[in-house]
């Protein structure tokens, strides 16, 4: 199928993308919906400027459209517009997400996709979390922490690697505070700096800076580039 991934640049989505690749689909764009605060309920927001240079790492085009309503129906009005532009301008067939377990997120795609014709791919909706992240990390996928908001994800998290060790860590941190070992909830947000999908640059981070106030924080990125992998 010819398809449009909903896209993020974090492990989620960008995963996603890869598995549907993997399943043979073509991946026609990516999806980038823009945010105009972290108060959003639908969509990331920390250094989603970065989809531009992850677009390019990937070598599949960028459509991108700025959310202007903070309203839980207003985002979803501007996803179905920017779903159906899609349609027109790539004749996409369906939209592929990255939801793990969020019958909000899973429900609303499929509505959206119902009522326009279109198929909706969700590579890994109800994966066991432990095979998930262990897959994740065997392909080589390296992933950061831009933001956490959970009771045991302090400042040290943001900006730190999803590694073998942090994971290890993690996972006993869920466990001991509740929070969901994916992040569906907002308690972090990640970004995919490298992946098999990137064949021959990765993201660098040149310049960044830790926003902190002591509950939450970001690891804003603000100078990023494309070098070569090695």
């Amino acid at each position: 199928m010819r398809l449009a991934a909903l896209y993020s640049g974090g492990k989620d989505s960008t995963f996603s993308i890869f598995k549907a690749k993997q399943a043979g689909n073509d991946i026609a764009c990516l999806l980038s919906m823009r945010p105009i605060s972290d108060e959003s309920l639908l969509f990331h927001y920390p250094n989603v400027w970065l989809t531009d240079l992850l677009s390019k790492a990937m070598q599949i085009p960028l459509a991108s459209f700025d959310v202007a309503k903070t309203s839980k129906e207003g985002e979803i009005e501007a996803l179905e517009d920017a779903i159906l532009a899609l349609k027109t301008e790539y004749g996409i067939d369906g939209i592929i997400h990255g939801a793990i377990s969020s019958n909000f997120q899973n429900q609303l795609f499929k509505r959206i996709c119902n009522k326009n014709g279109l198929t909706m791919v969700t590579p890994i909706w109800n994966i066991q979390l432990d095979s998930y992240l262990d897959e994740l990390l065997s392909q080589k996928f390296h992933v950061i922490f831009v933001s956490v908001s959970a009771m045991g994800l302090g400042k040290c998290w943001l900006g730190k690697s999803l590694d073998r060790s942090s994971l290890v860590t993690l996972s006993a941190l869920s466990r001991k505070f509740g929070f969901n070992l994916a992040f569906e909830g907002g308690e972090a947000e990640t970004l995919v700096l490298d992946c098999p999908l990137f064949e021959k640059q990765r993201i660098n981070v040149n310049k960044a800076h830790v926003n902190w106030d002591g509950q939450r924080g970001i690891f804003e990125i603000l100078e990023a580039s494309l070098i070569s992998k090695k």
